[in-house]
């Protein structure tokens, strides 16, 4: 009888103890998304003024660059989850070494870097909108727009000891860039062609493409990073659209529209709406509807680079069903292969949590790669 009373009472505090942790487990607060955060840094600042145009005007590259900058950064504020820093919000000099180290520590997801055009000589007739992302060019405008931004090193004491005896002027120097950032290069490319396709639709400008080229910046932020060039200030016609107030506000939401769009395809999508994470071994056929587009290819790509490596797991932290393609001299690593949408964002969804936490869903078609949002059209 008393072994039968202890019992009981064993029961009762766990009953309790169970309604007391149910309790407060309600009343605990609700898990945060992960933020997305943006980096934009609006180019050169101080006694950096960048290109000062045709002269016709007091404001400069620094200027227009800062003033676009703090307005995309103002809309991208208004999305849930996104996280906005500046490398500069006054007029000052952040070096380039400081740009990257900030970017960095603070483990930005997309970086953005805002500039403005210039034409050498006097001729004063290319104008347009580029973006630019690293990469090596033949092509001696790219070159020559890539010294003009690399240069302002010269501006720095014991710039050669800073940059690691780094030259502007050398393609050997440029050369040496290029491996940092491919890892990201898929990325920025991406985020470099929506800004593009903005500019042309949103903006009304001459789209000039995306671009590659060696930047300094560029090679030393470990995420997705892309240079904008908003226009040129040596075309007077240009020049005075990026002074005014409506040419600000055309490409600013330009900008916004095309981050907005990279941000939709590459939130971090562990955390559903009610902020419950939702285990493998949760999702059931119930839970998540199929969505199958015929003729699509979706994979997940995990990384890109220069070294060719077996596709079994044990490279691949323990993930399965791992393919490999060859584009130029880089070698592409994807998971998966679906024409279920949601099956390929449940294994991204995966693959973050496995650490890939900057891998992204890719569509083919008919074997050939095509835009994401092509392929949900």
């Amino acid at each position: 009888m008393k072994n039968f009373f202890s019992v009981l009472f064993i029961i009762g505090v766990v009953s309790f103890l169970n309604a007391f942790e149910n309790e407060a487990a309600k009343n605990d607060p609700p898990a945060k998304k992960k933020q997305f955060v943006v980096m934009i840094d609006p180019g050169h600042g101080g006694r950096d003024t960048g290109t000062p145009g045709t002269g016709r005007y007091k404001s400069t590259e620094k200027d227009i660059a800062l003033d676009v900058s703090l307005a995309l950064g103002k809309l991208l504020k208004q999305i849930p989850n996104v996280k906005v820093i500046y490398t500069r919000t006054k007029d000052t000099y952040p070096t380039l070494q400081n740009r990257a180290i900030v970017t960095n520590k603070k483990k930005a997801d997309l970086f953005i870097s805002i500039h403005c055009n210039a034409q050498p000589g006097k001729k004063g007739t290319a104008y347009g909108s580029e973006t630019f992302v690293l990469g090596l060019s033949k092509n001696k405008a790219n070159l020559e727009v890539a010294k003009r931004e690399n240069s302002v090193i010269f501006l720095e004491d014991n710039y050669e000891e800073t940059y690691g005896g780094f030259d502007p002027n050398s393609p050997e120097s440029l050369i040496s860039l290029i491996i940092m950032q491919e890892e990201y290069l898929d990325q920025s490319i991406e985020i470099a062609s929506y800004i593009q396709k903005e500019f042309k639709t949103t903006g009304k400008r001459k789209d000039r493409g995306v671009k590659q080229a060696g930047f300094w910046v560029l090679s030393k932020t470990y995420m997705p990073s892309v240079l904008v060039e908003l226009g040129f200030l040596t075309h007077k016609k240009e020049e005075d659209f990026l002074n005014s107030k409506k040419g600000k506000k055309v490409m600013t939401k330009s900008l916004y529209n095309a981050v907005k769009k990279y941000i939709s395809l590459h939130m971090d999508t562990t955390v559903s709406d009610d902020h419950v994470v939702i285990d493998d071994d949760e999702i059931t056929e119930e839970k998540v509807a199929s969505k199958i587009y015929k003729g699509v290819t979706f994979k997940v790509q995990l990384a890109a680079s220069s070294k060719k490596m077996a596709t079994k797991s044990y490279n691949f932290k323990g993930l399965n069903q791992i393919s490999r393609e060859k584009v130029n001299k880089i070698y592409r690593y994807f998971y998966g292969e679906t024409s279920d949408y949601e099956e390929i964002k449940r294994m991204k969804n995966e693959a973050v949590r496995k650490g890939y936490k900057d891998c992204y869903v890719v569509a083919y078609k008919k074997g050939k790669k095509i835009s994401l949002s092509e392929a949900l059209k």
